[in-house]
């Protein structure tokens, strides 16, 4: 396996992100899984983490996970930016219409005073405009593969959209003599 990078990659940032909720069979903790693209397709990062705390929800478990996801972006929009580029809105895609709806929402509701405060500082980056969160249909969701356990079909359909392909010594070759 490996990923592939043309000369012509642009700098757009986006990502993907998902969780499954209370996946672990010892602890009940839920998997953030996140992955971030650069020119729209390249991926460049990605992960695979138990989360810190037990979700009461897998809406809580998607907005954790979306805390995740945003320190990650933010932590490439820092490096990159040190490098000149300037970056707008970065659109996050998440299949939770709820955790969503969460992050859009300074006010602090009753049914969310019990998530750490660590998580909220999503709300900050969306409402000063630095992230821009969409829905995304699960069957979409690039970031499922991170998550849970899928059928054969569907990984190898997710590795594909991720840009991960296998080659052969010859191929491999082949590319890195076409763009030197």
């Amino acid at each position: 396996m490996g990923l592939w990078y043309p000369k012509d990659t642009g700098f757009e940032l986006t990502a993907f992100l998902d969780s499954d909720h209370a996946g672990c069979l010892d602890s009940r903790k839920s998997t953030s899984g996140g992955i971030q693209f650069l020119g729209g397709d390249k991926l460049v990062s990605w992960s695979s983490k138990k989360q810190d705390c037990t979700s009461m929800s897998s809406t809580e478990a998607e907005y954790v996970s979306l805390s995740a996801c945003c320190a990650q972006v933010l932590s490439m929009r820092t490096q990159l930016t040190d490098y000149g580029f300037h970056f707008d809105k970065i659109p996050m895609y998440c299949d939770s219409k709820a955790a969503i709806a969460i992050s859009c929402n300074p006010v602090q509701h009753s049914c969310t005073k019990h998530i750490d405060v660590l998580y909220h500082f999503i709300k900050k980056k969306v409402e000063k405009g630095i992230v821009e969160l969409f829905f995304v249909e699960t069957e979409y969701q690039l970031a499922n593969l991170f998550t849970k356990a899928l059928p054969v079909e569907r990984f190898q359909y997710l590795v594909r959209r991720l840009g991960m392909r296998c080659l052969t010594p010859a191929e491999l070759e082949a590319l890195v003599n076409e763009s030197a």
